[in-house]
């Protein structure tokens, strides 16, 4: 489709475009690292089968920053064009044990959860259906949840409680079961979809050049119109970018392509001045992370949600408070201090909650010689507690004396960072009246 706009109308509309489909090509990278590559050293299986990693991670694992140590997961990519699938689920054991499905579509919207918050833990068979899936018998499932795109990402977390329950936890996610609608059924299966020729992904700078609108325009193919982008889709096409759209880069004048480098500049400057509102705690990244309704058509958010996080969780699911700086507003460095944070009310998590320490230079986990990366709420009964109850942290590169070792969490020889999680957060902490209580610096001159 020919280009019908000067190049500084061009710039303008890239930069919308850029901003709208990026998420969609970075999504992308992972559907395709996840379950098309198959040397890709992160290929987990193919399309509607799910794969399990029983393990959480440790100081060895580098793949992915700030890692999560709490719940081991699992993931299903799916492919819902030629019929729906069904994600059936145990009982969890205990039954407080949390867990939850994520279902991502392709915009890397939350459009819906399955698990302790959502669902509840009594486990059940929960449809997952695309957008051309006209419905059919539905009394047998305990949920159906619609995707807007034909293909989905499903997350799957399983809280682990210590390192002991890991058994536990693999017997759960072997219980986790995927199947085609008709499978599930016992019906013979519809026509296989069409097959796809997937174009190579476009990581890290390719993404930040005009050539990604190449595979956005491959992934909207797959995402319906919603009627609400109508117009904004009748916009794009002004400048080749659509649902299957052929677009190739060489086909632009050079004032053209300067046009487009300069709205996708554009696109980064606004990505830029938000992510400060970010750093000077104006903005939450938990507005970032949601349902489309949530997010209300809000592109430059949701353009911030891929970059800071791909795939947060929804913030009634979880909330993640950082912690970078002490009470005095300092950054955290464990090479010239010592540091306490004090709990006199537990952080209101209606799962549970953590803390988990970060090198700052290489935003992974912290080696230690008791292995402890984390301090969490099934932890409680073995902290030592204060006259008043409360509970303090010791955060330090030494342990501390003898009586406090079960509330010490090693740092590094430097600087470093905490993340907080609290799953299924209670409203206090939803609606800001709760916030998470500082680090404060221990004054060791005295000693």
């Amino acid at each position: 489709m020919p280009i019908t706009v000067t190049p500084e109308e061009a710039r303008a509309i890239v930069k919308d475009a850029y901003l709208y489909g990026w998420p969609l090509s970075e999504n992308y990278n992972t559907l395709y690292a996840y379950s098309i590559d198959t040397e890709n050293p992160n290929y987990k299986a193919p399309f509607n089968q799910i794969c399990n990693l029983p393990g959480v991670a440790t100081p060895e694992d580098t793949a992915v920053v700030t890692p999560n140590s709490d719940t081991p997961y699992s993931f299903i990519c799916a492919d819902l064009r030629a019929e729906p699938l069904v994600l059936t689920v145990p009982p969890m054991t205990p039954e407080d044990r949390y867990f939850s499905f994520q279902l991502i579509d392709l915009y890397t919207f939350n459009f819906s959860y399955i698990g302790t918050r959502a669902t509840g833990n009594d486990g059940g068979s929960f449809l997952l259906a695309g957008p051309s899936w006209e419905g059919a018998d539905r009394s047998r499932f305990d949920g159906i949840s619609y995707s807007e795109s034909h293909f989905a990402l499903v997350i799957v977390r399983t809280q682990l409680f210590n390192p002991n329950d890991l058994p536990n936890v693999e017997a759960i996610q072997n219980q986790y079961k995927v199947q085609t609608l008709s499978q599930f059924l016992g019906t013979p299966p519809p026509p296989p979809p069409p097959s796809i020729e997937w174009p190579a992904p476009l990581v890290g700078a390719p993404g930040k050049t005009p050539a990604v609108f190449g595979n956005i325009n491959f992934m909207l193919q797959f995402c319906p119109i919603n009627p609400t982008e109508v117009g904004l889709m009748e916009r794009f096409a002004r400048i080749g970018v659509g649902a299957g759209l052929p677009f190739d880069v060489n086909d632009l004048s050079p004032e053209m392509l300067a046009a487009f480098e300069g709205g996708i500049a554009d696109a980064w400057q606004a990505f830029e001045a938000i992510n400060a509102q970010v750093d000077a705690g104006e903005l939450k990244t938990s507005d970032f992370f949601g349902t489309r309704d949530f997010l209300n058509n809000n592109y430059l958010y949701r353009f911030a949600g891929a970059k800071l996080g791909i795939y947060g969780n929804s913030k009634e699911e979880a909330l993640y408070p950082v912690y970078s700086v002490d009470a005095n507003e300092q950054k955290l460095d464990a090479s010239t201090s010592q540091y306490t944070l004090t709990l006199t009310e537990l952080p209101p998590a209606k799962a549970f909650w953590s803390v988990t320490m970060y090198d700052a230079k290489t935003q992974l986990l912290v080696d230690n010689p008791i292995n402890r990366y984390l301090l969490n709420s099934p932890m409680l009964d073995s902290f030592v507690r204060g006259e008043d109850n409360s509970i303090t942290f010791y955060i330090q590169k030494e342990a501390p004396n003898e009586g406090l070792q079960p509330n010490w969490l090693p740092t590094p020889d430097g600087a470093f960072y905490m993340g907080m999680r609290l799953y299924v957060p209670e409203r206090s902490a939803l609606d800001g009246e709760w916030t998470p209580p500082p680090v404060r610096r221990v004054d060791t001159s005295a000693r």
